[in-house]
């Protein structure tokens, strides 16, 4: 039988996504274990994160600095912006360096059922930057799903009075992807979205 507080570490542990209890009580005798290694490590890095954590005034991403990282790069393309949901969708993209342009963060999307309405988005922020000036095209990163679409759609309507290419990423096959695996929506929206072979 552990401690309280090895307990309480574990409990703390197995709320984190992706962590289970079992998951987070190998993480917790792992880290017991090799305490010089890797909890002392651990600690300082939590606790430097926990110091100096902020929301980018900019964007809405979550970084240890204000412009964040992605905001202070000088090499983005200021005329694109990427619109998504969740941080994590930020990360996502960044990671794939394929976006060279900036990145906005609603915090959430439209949800009648959860009770989420556009006044609790960052979507005054976002028509905020738009009407600005100096953005050419908005690309609309929403999930695919029903809440995304409906987020993506309402922007669409509210961004119609600015002169910006309004995009939205594809939807379909992914890589790799078999037919016989795949759901009904994403077969519908794959052959919505056919295109002749080059």
């Amino acid at each position: 039988m552990a401690s309280q507080e090895i307990e309480a570490l574990t409990q703390a542990l197995a709320r984190l996504p992706g962590l289970g209890p079992r998951s987070a009580r190998r993480a917790v005798l792992h880290l017991m274990k090799r305490r010089e290694a890797a909890l002392r490590p651990l600690l300082r890095a939590l606790e430097r994160v926990n110091e100096t954590l902020s929301v980018c005034s900019a964007c809405g991403n979550v970084d240890t600095s204000d412009p964040c990282t992605v905001c202070a790069d000088p090499r983005r393309d200021d005329r694109l912006l990427c619109v998504v949901e969740e941080v994590s969708d930020l990360w996502a993209l960044d990671r794939s360096r394929l976006f060279p342009g900036r990145f906005h963060v609603l915090g959430g999307r439209l949800s009648a059922l959860e009770g989420v309405r556009p006044e609790d988005l960052g979507i005054d922020r976002l028509i905020g930057r738009v009407a600005a000036g100096g953005i050419d095209e908005v690309v609309l990163a929403m999930n695919a799903t029903l809440e995304g679409q409906t987020t993506a759609h309402y922007l669409a309507e509210r961004l119609e009075a600015f002169p910006v290419r309004v995009t939205q990423l594809a939807h379909g096959l992914p890589v790799g992807g078999e037919l016989d695996y795949l759901d009904e929506g994403t077969l519908a929206q794959a052959l919505r979205a056919r295109r002749p072979v080059a």
